[in-house]
């Protein structure tokens, strides 16, 4: 399937963002001015049955990586994406697409890599499938950090996203962490996160990933402190060599 992608910036690096459930590629605006800034062309892409992109019969994260690579692949002219960067589902699908694609470079935004499991996992998923699509003084409430654009912002994803994409995460088994890195990979974690155990974080590190954890945050990190999660990508990503390389040619 072909998605709606947000392209912008003209810089010699590309990064490819990929949002979470419930959003779209909007959510990133913040992100991908300061990447534009800092030399990269951007890809955000709309995943199936969100923003501007086509609705699916059937929702699953390999068919939403299928439709990404299928999407930015003609974009890349045959060279590989310096970053490729995904956000909660969106985390999940970009290890997916990195195995494709093989980019530079790998940054997962607290990733649905993991889910409560029990009774603890069954009332998650029942309580967001039938969850209301929250009113703006529900947001502002939940999240006491975010900009009044971002909320206006999530208040017009909502309204773009369909409902049935949750089925596409109904399987918790296909939840988990990459299992060989295909790049250097760093994982940025809420201090509140709802997917990612101590544990978890941990077997990432004995993996290989970087796992950074910005304080005051929830979720949505790039939301809550938005400053404080680009100086964490900045700064790792001028520690990559290959990166470094590309950024002073």
């Amino acid at each position: 399937m072909q998605l709606a992608v947000n392209e912008s910036g003209a810089g010699d690096r590309t990064a490819i963002l990929i949002h979470g459930i419930m959003s779209d590629s909007r959510a990133w605006h913040r992100v991908v001015q300061e990447l534009q800034e800092h030399g990269f062309r951007v890809l955000a892409v709309d995943l199936a049955g969100h923003g501007k992109s086509p609705r699916s019969h059937r929702y699953s994260p390999a068919g939403w990586a299928d439709d990404v690579v299928e999407t930015v692949a003609p974009l890349l002219a045959g060279r590989a994406p310096d970053v490729v960067m995904g956000h909660s589902l969106g985390g999940l699908v970009a290890s997916l697409v990195g195995d494709r694609l093989a980019p530079r470079a790998a940054i997962y935004v607290d990733p649905a890599f993991a889910f409560p499991s029990g009774i603890k996992g069954v009332a998650y998923k029942v309580g967001f499938a039938l969850m209301p699509r929250p009113k703006r003084s529900a947001l502002v409430r939940m999240n006491p950090k975010w900009s009044a654009d971002d909320v206006e912002i999530e208040l017009a994803t909502l309204r773009d996203w369909d409902k049935r994409t949750i089925l596409g995460l109904a399987d918790s088994r296909h939840l988990v962490p990459p299992e060989r890195l295909v790049a250097p990979s760093l994982v940025v974690l809420a201090e509140k996160s709802l997917l990612i155990t101590a544990k978890a974080a941990n077997a990432m590190r004995g993996n290989g990933m970087t796992v950074h954890t910005v304080p005051g945050t929830g979720h949505t990190v790039f939301r809550d402190e938005h400053a404080a999660f680009m100086t964490v990508v900045r700064e790792w990503l001028a520690g990559l060599p290959a990166l470094a390389a590309r950024s002073a040619a």
